[in-house]
């Protein structure tokens, strides 16, 4: 355990603010799109792009590029190709679980003709929150103004397409564009996200917060600001709590926003509880 002291000097280190100020701007973006997730119901979508960022860096170790670039981009152009099959959750999920597959297949086969180490490549999707970069910092601030701004202008529009894409079609709401700039919204969110807490952790960035805030939020705009709310207090708290106990960052910020989301779905539930209620 590191007292007063220590961890005043662990937070002067360059690294550590780094990853505190990632995690401080990932609280603004990923929990939002966590609430797209869920409106959308497209969970399984983190294990997809999962597996596309992990070709995504098996080609970047082919070329010679960034891996972790070259995986943003592989989940933002598969963001972008799966929305025409988003006519239903159904049909979006089944084709996730295309895209899982060969993604996987098609990256194991790239590392095995650039003849490089395996777990070189699945070390991007462990994460390290002390090891994220001034582009990962710049990407997530990124997310942190788009993500918050689109949804401000469009809150209408989004709140009509994650309550009910029917009603939202016969409501002259450009569904399938929508959809589009969700996807890729999502995709690249998830591929910003398995830097600060790897792949398997990236709910306690986007999903449990989105969950708390659908518990106690009565409008879109209000679980917007619930998930925000909820994101920044947990990765705070969860961040330096992992530095004061000198435990893995990681695990640490899943187990805190985990207890948030708890303690938020034991409150008994409202009943207009739902985002159409800020349609008017």
């Amino acid at each position: 355990m590191n007292g007063p002291t220590e961890l005043a000097e662990l937070l002067g280190l360059v690294p550590v603010r780094r990853a505190g100020v990632a995690l401080l701007l990932g609280s603004v973006g990923l929990p939002v799109i966590g609430v797209v997730i869920v409106g959308l119901d497209i969970i399984p979508v983190r294990f997809a792009m999962m597996h596309v960022a992990l070709l995504g860096a098996a080609v970047g170790m082919l070329t010679g590029l960034d891996p972790a670039l070259c995986g943003l981009v592989a989940c933002a152009v598969a963001g972008a190709g799966i929305s025409p099959l988003a006519r239903s959750p159904e049909s979006l999920s089944g084709a996730m679980g295309l895209l899982m597959s060969l993604a996987i297949a098609v990256a194991l086969l790239v590392l095995a003709i650039a003849g490089v180490n395996a777990s070189s490549a699945f070390s991007l999707l462990w994460g390290s929150i002390l090891s994220v970069r001034t582009q990962d910092v710049i990407v997530l601030a990124a997310l942190a103004v788009v993500v918050p701004a689109l949804f401000w202008w469009r809150r209408r529009d989004l709140a009509l397409l994650l309550h009910d894409r029917e009603l939202a079609l016969v409501s002259g709401v450009a569904v399938q564009r929508l959809t589009l700039v969700l996807l890729v919204l999502v995709a690249v969110a998830v591929a910003g996200a398995i830097r600060l807490t790897g792949a398997l952790l990236v709910d306690a960035l986007t999903l449990l917060p989105a969950l708390a805030a659908r518990r106690l939020g009565h409008s879109l705009t209000s679980i917007i600001f619930w998930a925000i709310g909820i994101g920044v207090i947990v990765n705070s708290v969860g961040f330096l709590l992992a530095l004061a106990l000198d435990l893995p960052p990681g695990p640490v910020l899943v187990l805190t926003a985990g207890a948030v989301a708890l303690v938020a779905h034991m409150i008994p539930e409202r009943r207009y509880n739902s985002w159409h209620v800020s349609i008017h």
